[in-house]
């Protein structure tokens, strides 16, 4: 029927509107993924950028790591690509379909509303046209009886003229309600045939056409939006592949030669390497070739070249560690770890603060500091553990340079800053001798007063740094001839203990720094420091105590200690929370306070 027909296509059109949704869904969550996407992408490209004023700024001066930001940077752009895509798809595609499907319903609604309407009209005409019908019906009915039964009023002799007349003219009047039912029936078949005619084939033939046409568009709009889905992809594919020609330029850009040739300008020291070891033939015990690098020798004929014995216990001084006199010196630079929760060995942290140091007396520990240096510190200056010394001397020759030139630069620069500053007081004064009115003269005075003594100083500093860096040019290229530049102090105590380092000089900020570069200082062989620091009066003891917790030492510096122990303290706690105690002749080393008792002797100094 046709009502079938109009529930038919009710479902047919709900179910296209329905893909629309379905599709307007699709998107939304494409462009959610894109924005999603470009997101990860900043945060990641954000992460692996390099940190101002860090190390790893310093590293991207390599051609790799400069590619590396490159890339880094392009994947930014190549982001902000995706977040095009996100933004037109919502506007191209998502925000034109909702409204469309706003549109598509309203208009659905519309013409099915008509459909239902015309319908019902129809059923109307046909319910009149029925009652109609039965009317007539009805009274055709009425009028053959009213006729029956006047003629049979009229067949009777017994029945009255006045009833046969009454009779009579009650059948002319059922015959005309007939006739008039009859006509009324006729009427109302003619207007339902014309009626149905008109809706059957203009009124519903319309409606059909119009539900066609919006069911046609519809589909016409989300085959434009599958396509405009695809072109919006598309349109950034040329920014995607300038930002991939990009990285794969910064990659072709890299220069393995040139940033090998970086690293050897960075470390290269200046040193020379070790010469050739004698031989010493232990095959005549009477006439042993005597070790150039013994004391006696380089003591007996003074030179400046020691080398390497046979008790030499020396690792490659180029190679060595900086710091390992620093932890014997000085205490652990971590803070100690605090006293545990019970005195059970168990409970014991033993975290990172509390390291472990190799059982040895600490006499060997300087005897390998001083054959792994290539200079000696005193000690006066290593116990202060801050900065290296002024003229950077604690540095190879190299890079001695390399940093006396960076600093002689910054000075330069600084002196300029201040000259330009002075500069323009100058002007300011001139122009308010000239016009008194804006402004005092004599107020600028002060300013270029203190102005010109900031300038010399920077310029003595500038005189005393070029002075460090033309004694490292001139001795950089004579490399052969390493001279002696000791005082007559070293000199005089050449062979008497600790105090015989390298003659100091004290700096500017009142800190000691030796003055001679590396590669120009004697290399003292292992074997004097070996005879000075065996010989080394240890340090008195000035009480005693009483391990209250075991201690397992793992940093260089401490010791480990047993719960319970007893052991000799020789040095108090100086306020960083470590005490130095010893156990016996060779082991000695720093516990936090925290994890013993002390028991200070009252006449101990």
């Amino acid at each position: 029927s046709l009502q079938d027909q109009f529930d038919n296509l009710e479902k047919h059109t709900q179910w296209g509107i329905d893909v629309l949704e379905k599709y307007i869904k699709f998107v939304k969550e494409r462009t959610e993924i894109e924005l999603s996407y470009a997101k990860q992408l900043r945060n990641l490209s954000k992460k692996y950028q390099p940190k101002k004023n860090s190390k790893e700024e310093e590293e991207y001066r390599y051609t790799s790591t400069r590619a590396f930001l490159a890339t880094l940077n392009e994947m930014n752009d190549y982001a902000g690509q995706h977040e095009v895509i996100s933004e037109n798809m919502t506007s191209l595609i998502t925000g034109e379909l909702t409204r469309y499907v706003q549109e598509l319903k309203q208009e659905r609604k519309s013409h099915f509303h008509d459909g239902r309407k015309a319908q019902q009209h129809i059923e109307t005409c046909w319910k009149q046209l029925e009652a109609s019908k039965r009317r007539f019906e009805r009274d055709c009915k009425e009028a053959d009886r009213a006729q029956q039964y006047f003629e049979k009023m009229d067949a009777d002799i017994n029945v009255t003229k006045a009833d046969v007349e009454k009779a009579r003219q009650q059948a002319q009047l059922r015959h005309q309600m007939a006739e008039d039912s009859k006509a009324e029936y006729s009427s109302t078949l003619q207007k339902f045939n014309s009626e149905q005619h008109e809706h059957y084939y203009t009124h519903i033939p319309n409606i059909f056409q119009k539900i066609q046409e919006m069911e046609e568009r519809r589909i016409v709009r989300i085959g434009e939006s599958m396509k405009t889905f695809a072109e919006v992809d598309r349109q950034v594919i040329p920014i995607i592949g300038k930002c991939l020609d990009e990285i794969t330029k910064a990659a072709e850009s890299v220069d393995h030669k040139n940033d090998s040739q970086m690293v050897i300008e960075a470390f290269k020291s200046g040193f020379e390497p070790p010469g050739d070891i004698d031989f010493e033939d232990f095959t005549q015990p009477m006439k042993r070739t005597v070790s150039e690098s013994s004391l006696s020798n380089s003591r007996g004929d003074g030179k400046s070249e020691p080398k390497f014995g046979s008790k030499s216990k020396g690792k490659l001084w180029p190679f060595i560690k900086k710091n390992k006199l620093m932890s014997l010196l000085t205490s652990p630079h971590q803070p100690p770890p605090p006293p545990p929760a019970s005195a059970s060995p168990s409970a014991v942290p033993n975290g990172p603060q509390s390291p472990k140091q190799q059982k040895e007396p600490l006499s060997h520990r300087f005897n390998e500091f001083m054959t792994s240096k290539p200079k000696i510190h005193c000690f006066r200056s290593l116990k202060r553990g801050g900065a290296g010394p002024e003229d950077f001397s604690n540095l190879p020759p190299e890079q001695r340079r390399k940093k006396l030139q960076q600093k002689v630069d910054e000075l330069n620069r600084d002196i300029q800053k201040e000259m330009d500053s002075r500069d323009a007081l100058t002007k300011m004064k001139d122009v308010y001798i000239k016009n008194p009115q804006m402004g005092d003269a004599a107020s600028v005075d002060h300013r270029l007063a203190e102005l010109g003594q900031n300038i010399e100083k920077l310029r003595l500093e500038v005189q005393k740094f070029e002075g460090w860096l033309a004694e490292v040019e001139g001795r950089l290229p004579a490399r052969s001839e390493q001279p002696r530049r000791q005082s007559g102090v070293y000199e005089a105590q050449n062979a008497s203990g600790v105090n015989s380092c390298a003659q100091d000089r004290e700096s500017p900020d009142g800190s000691y720094t030796e003055e001679q570069s590396q590669e120009t200082e004697m290399k003292v062989p292992a074997t004097d420091f070996d005879d000075e620091f065996d010989d080394e009066e240890p340090l008195p003891t000035i009480g005693t105590c009483k391990a209250l917790y075991t201690f397992e030492g793992q940093n260089e510096g401490t010791i480990s200690v047993a719960e319970g122990e007893m052991l000799y303290v020789i040095e108090e706690d100086k306020g960083d929370g470590w005490t130095r105690i010893r156990r016996n002749e060779d082991e000695e080393g720093y516990v936090p306070t925290s994890y013993v008792e002390v028991y200070l002797d009252k006449n101990a100094k």
